[in-house]
């Protein structure tokens, strides 16, 4: 829990509801299920499971290309939203047609990071974030703030790009009027930080 500053701003609760693919989130029991039935259904020899994959070789150049673009470029959002719910996969969210919430409103925030770096692990590559947060009023006054409230971890065969994460605020005592939620990732492995701000309405009540 976090207190705001002048004491005033009630409580904050925040959480990461999901990240992206590969997290070592819990897998629900139906996917648990799934998978132990999926790998009864056949026995392939160990050659055929090792097999190593060959790209063409403009496809190979792109991937290439990407790679040290995608080390060179800073950490930044290539989506950052209100959206109406979880989402439910990479890309896949419904943002909210406005960002007008009433008075202890659950605030979900889809984040898509990108220009993250990776982790070389025994099994393949890491990524490894950490979310942070401030809740600003109009004149830019601190009202609460946390940093690394959220550990954003996914595990991969290979440098995984797709990774998103959504964010779940609750913020207690806030009065009508516009606010500023800046949420911030920073980048364990390759220390980059990316910043990006949502401005947002608690409309008065009826």
């Amino acid at each position: 829990m976090i207190r705001g500053k002048s004491g005033r701003f009630g409580t904050f609760v925040g959480q990461a509801l999901a990240v992206g693919f590969g997290s070592r989130a819990a897998r629900p029991a139906s996917l648990a299920r799934a998978v132990s039935l999926a790998a009864g259904l056949a026995v392939l020899p160990a050659a055929a499971l090792a097999q190593q994959a060959s790209l063409p070789e403009g496809l190979s150049s792109a991937y290439q290309a990407l790679d040290a673009a995608w080390q060179q470029a800073p950490l930044s959002f290539a989506a950052l939203a209100f959206t109406d719910g979880a989402a439910t996969g990479y890309g896949r969210y419904t943002p909210r047609a406005d960002a007008v919430f009433a008075a202890g409103d659950t605030l979900t925030v889809y984040a898509e990071p990108v220009g993250f770096g990776h982790e070389e692990t025994a099994e393949g590559y890491g990524v490894r974030l950490t979310a942070g947060f401030e809740l600003l009023n109009t004149s830019g006054q601190v009202l609460a703030e946390q940093t690394g409230f959220a550990d954003l971890r996914a595990d991969s065969r290979n440098r995984l790009r797709e990774f998103h994460a959504t964010l779940s605020f609750a913020f207690e005592g806030l009065r009508p009027g516009d606010y500023r939620l800046v949420t911030t990732l920073t980048d364990t492995v390759s220390g980059k930080t990316a910043s990006g701000e949502l401005p947002f309405t608690i409309r008065a009540s009826d």
